[in-house]
């Protein structure tokens, strides 16, 4: 079995496999999705802040078009797609509204971690584009207003023609490893005992690797193999849209030069650490919860799949 088979037979990342057929031709008729959108067919997700609204059982807790005319939404109103042969949209009611009856507003961190691995997907899709959109009602070109196009997967300024298109800010996120250990760091705004691997966004006219390599320069002071960075998996991650790309990187130089503006501590752990880490059994250190790229690259290290 090659490593490719091992990871495809891993669980889906949480944000990742949105099951939905997003419907591209259907977006170009926009009278029909305009239609669509305001009749009485399919469900509607309702966040409150970018937090979803869930049943009680704690999945999402989806409207049907009547149930959302009651409620006091605000912002625009996007089309996902259709999931299971049904049309699929989602609204944000209001911030200081009452949460409608039979539903709880749930942090979208915590909700994320419960719901099936299609819902989840879902709602991250939901949250990043109902974002977007809160962040782009005006031109970058002219500073006119722009108007929602194809059921939320653009906007058009009606002042100089522009068009505006969702974006995904790529972040890589690196396990570098030296032998049998690896590297984890933690900022001080985490928990106490948190450590995790290295991240930070990728910069313009840069590969991936390099990113990487900078980034672990910038933050750690060690030495990135460029040539030995191997990709493993990417997730979906909505606060409020990037792509973690998550690589595995071999170091030239282990010497530690902490830069205490990005991190409180840096440290390499070895194999059975990272293994106690996971476990919970550690007595001083922990991973992040299983929402998180990280503690997915810092598994398969354990088990040496990457």
């Amino acid at each position: 079995m090659n490593d490719r088979t091992l990871l495809a037979d891993a669980a889906p990342l949480v944000f990742a496999g949105a099951p939905l057929d997003r419907g591209e031709v259907l977006r170009r008729d926009e009278a029909r999705l305009n239609a669509l959108m305001d009749g009485d067919e399919g469900w509607w997700m309702v966040l409150q802040a970018g937090d979803p609204l869930l049943s009680p059982e704690g999945a999402i807790f989806w409207f049907r078009p009547d149930e959302l005319a009651a409620l006091p939404a605000t912002g625009p109103r996007v089309f996902l797609g259709h999931y299971r042969g049904s049309p699929c949209f989602a609204a944000q009611l209001e911030t200081d509204a009452p949460e409608p009856a039979g539903t709880m507003r749930l942090d979208a961190r915590r909700a994320a971690m419960g719901l099936s691995s299609d819902e989840a997907a879902i709602y991250g899709y939901a949250k990043s584009i109902l974002a977007w959109h809160d962040r782009h009602g005006f031109c970058a070109n002219c500073g006119q207003p722009t108007r929602m196009r194809s059921g939320g997967n653009r906007r058009s300024c009606d002042g100089c023609g522009a068009e505006h298109f969702p974006r995904v800010d790529p972040v890589v996120i690196m396990l570098a490893t030296d032998g049998e250990r690896c590297l984890l760091g933690r900022q001080a705004s985490w928990p106490e005992g948190m450590w995790s691997a290295l991240a930070g966004f990728v910069e313009p006219a840069e590969t991936l690797e390099e990113a990487c390599a900078r980034e672990l320069k910038e933050e750690s002071g060690v030495t990135a193999d460029i040539a030995a960075t191997r990709y493993v998996m990417a997730q979906p991650w909505p606060f409020p849209s990037s792509l973690m790309v998550g690589l595995v990187a071999p170091v030239l130089d282990a010497t530690l030069n902490i830069d205490a503006h990005e991190l409180e501590d840096a440290r390499w752990f070895s194999r059975d650490d990272v293994r106690d880490m996971l476990a919970g059994t550690h007595p001083e250190a922990a991973m992040p919860p299983s929402i998180a790229i990280a503690r997915r690259l810092a598994e398969l290290w354990v088990e040496r799949k990457i």
